[in-house]
């Protein structure tokens, strides 16, 4: 109950407590956030992207919070239309988001979700672009997303489940009628799968998708005749662990799948014909490649790879030639950007390192010229050549071989004097990006070295560096973190009393159980909303997202998944000793993990330990 007096009265004093510990740093926290927001140019434009007929692209103007969606018709020279002030629209909230902007295929309308609250809880509204009203239609808690029919007259959206907010239904609604006359699509009852919707890139398909962490199933509804049943394009495999994504070009669909491809592989079959059965290799499955992605367009296939932990961009023609692009880089990441044409030979990729900025690139596939369009610019005297990135390979403690990227100021000593942070998360198979952040100078440049672990747990390095690091192996994770900065310590990188460790999310889980099992090696954890109370959450079914969650750490309803579980929560496992210095965060309204686990994690700390 968010409401409840004594509770929120107890958060207020945690804030106070806060306020007062940190109150010798105030001068150094204003100076810091004046800092960091220096750095970030007020004026800003995106790079425009081509899509029906318009160029469109996002402002930021100074002194205003939120972004101005706009587009100009034909060509950048035309004169702009401004989509959506999102300034305007959140001037009478406290906190206010949009999300899921997407423009009927005649152009005229735009349909988008608000969150007024930070739950993630997004109501859809339309926008008239010709006339600038919005129109009556009005519909409450879906996830924000919705994709228009051909002919723009229906809009399909999905719902959040009141408690569980797991995204369940599919409706249709159709343009200028009551929302309680819109139309169940889809009612995703397996309540450890979630559903989501897109159209494919070639426009002629409505794809309901519905996802487990293991397993995935799709359904397809022509776009030109909306009110069609779904089709299932193949079902759902929970005990064969069948994950499997699509992509539509002319009449085939090209397949991103782990069928007998632990590292997925990609395969291809007719439209018409798209049972597994019909399946057939089109790029086979390789030992040291795991597919991450792929990207069609009507003379190429561009498939995004990591190799040896490193994101490639694989260019192959139809009929003809394949090739990688180059980067110079030792530690980078590149991605497929906004590609929103089919019939064209530019391919438009994200790149970002440790030491060079959010760049935008057009690719020609066919001369093989890169492009640079945008660079992020770093307000001030930011010089790229003043720091230097690194990356290493540790050798933990069963022999396995962890990478780790390291960035710091070329002046920094690696004498064994510097502090260091060390960052890591370690789960779900997210791999974590040697980007660049403009934030991390201000630690840079006061003699810190940051470092991000690319543990198990995460699939920096294939598809078994995931299923090494959960379920019932889910402490390689938490061992792989300390080894590292043990080697950070023994290799003269961090000074041994000054390294640091940060985490959020399932990384505060990291952080809980690495200072449980460790808590001499640490000067200071940072907990961003922690999830920590693992045991207790997991087996309370009503709890938002939980049930997702077995395939990830097990069902605590089975025995011996319980007292895995249990022996390294968290929460479960704080002891009457000394811990390091702690920060730790949370949001009442956060959807992902509960205030309350932070919160009586910290309490049984206070409790506890016995350092002051």
């Amino acid at each position: 109950d968010r409401e409840d007096e004594e509770v929120i009265n107890y958060l207020k004093l945690e804030n106070e407590y806060l306020d007062k510990v940190m109150a010798h740093t105030s001068e150094l926290q204003e100076n810091l956030f004046q800092e960091i927001v220096g750095r970030i140019k007020q004026d800003d434009e995106s790079v425009p992207y081509f899509d029906n007929g318009y160029y469109y692209y996002t402002r930021y103007e100074s002194g205003k919070e939120h972004p101005i969606y706009c587009r100009k018709k034909g060509s950048m020279d035309a004169p702009e239309q401004v989509v959506l002030d999102v300034n305007v629209l959140a001037e009478k909230y406290d906190y206010y988001n949009v999300t899921g902007l997407t423009v009927s295929p005649d152009n005229r309308f735009l349909a988008f979700g608000e969150d007024t609250l930070s739950r993630r809880i997004f109501n859809i509204r339309i926008k008239d672009l010709e006339t600038g009203e919005f129109l009556p239609d009005y519909i409450p808690a879906t996830t924000g997303s919705s994709v228009w029919s051909a002919d723009g007259s229906q809009l399909f959206y999905n719902i959040r489940e009141p408690e569980t907010l797991r995204a369940y239904k599919v409706f249709r609604h159709e343009i200028g009628t009551d929302t309680e006359d819109d139309v169940l699509v889809f009612h995703e009852e397996d309540n450890t799968f979630l559903t989501f919707l897109y159209k494919t890139k070639s426009r002629k398909y409505i794809v309901v998708g519905s996802y487990a962490t293991l397993t995935q199933e799709y359904r397809l509804i022509p776009a030109d005749n909306p009110t069609a049943q779904p089709r299932v394009f193949q079902s759902r495999d929970r005990d064969g662990n069948l994950e499997y994504s699509i992509a539509h070009i002319d009449d085939k669909f090209y397949i991103r799948t782990n069928l007998n491809a632990r590292n997925f592989k990609i395969m291809v079959t007719r439209e018409d014909a798209t049972g597994k059965e019909n399946w057939r290799d089109f790029i086979p499955h390789r030992e040291d490649v795991l597919v991450e992605n792929m990207e069609l367009f009507n003379d190429y296939m561009v498939v995004q790879e990591r190799i040896q932990g490193l994101t490639q961009m694989r260019i192959m023609e139809w009929e003809g030639e394949e090739h990688y692009i180059e980067f110079d880089d030792e530690a980078y990441v590149v991605y497929p950007a906004v590609n929103r044409e089919l019939d064209t030979e530019l391919l438009r990729i994200g790149y970002s390192s440790l030491t060079t900025p959010n760049s935008t690139y057009d690719y020609n596939m066919r001369t093989r010229e890169l492009t640079l369009l945008k660079q992020q610019e770093v307000v001030g005297d930011f010089d790229p050549a003043d720091y230097v990135s690194k990356r290493k390979m540790v050798s933990v403690r069963d022999g396995a071989e962890v990478p780790i990227s390291i960035v710091f100021h070329k002046d920094t000593p690696l004498d064994g004097s510097s502090p260091l942070l060390l960052y890591g998360y370690g789960s779900y198979g997210y791999s974590m990006e040697p980007f660049f952040s403009s934030i991390r100078l201000s630690l840079l440049d006061r003699g810190f070295i940051y470092v991000i672990a690319h543990i198990r747990g995460g699939e920096e390095m294939g598809r078994h560096w995931y299923e090494d690091g959960k379920l019932l192996n889910k402490k390689n994770t938490f061992y792989d973190f300390i080894d590292c900065g043990k080697y950070l310590v023994e290799n003269k990188y961090a000074h041994p009393d000054r390294l640091f460790a940060m985490g959020g999310s399932a990384g505060g889980l990291l952080m809980g159980a690495v200072v449980n099992l460790e808590p001499e090696l640490w000067s200071g954890i940072i907990a961003a909303v922690p999830f920590v109370d693992v045991v207790t959450t997991m087996l309370d079914e009503s709890i938002p997202l939980t049930t997702g969650e077995y395939d990830e750490w097990g069902n605590p309803n089975v025995e011996e998944y319980y007292h895995y579980i249990l022996s390294y929560s968290p929460y479960d496992n704080v002891e009457a000793r000394d811990y390091p210095p702690m920060l730790v965060t949370t949001g009442l309204h956060d959807s992902q993990v509960q205030y309350w686990e932070p919160a009586k994690w910290v309490a049984k700390m206070r409790e506890l330990k016995t350092d002051d």
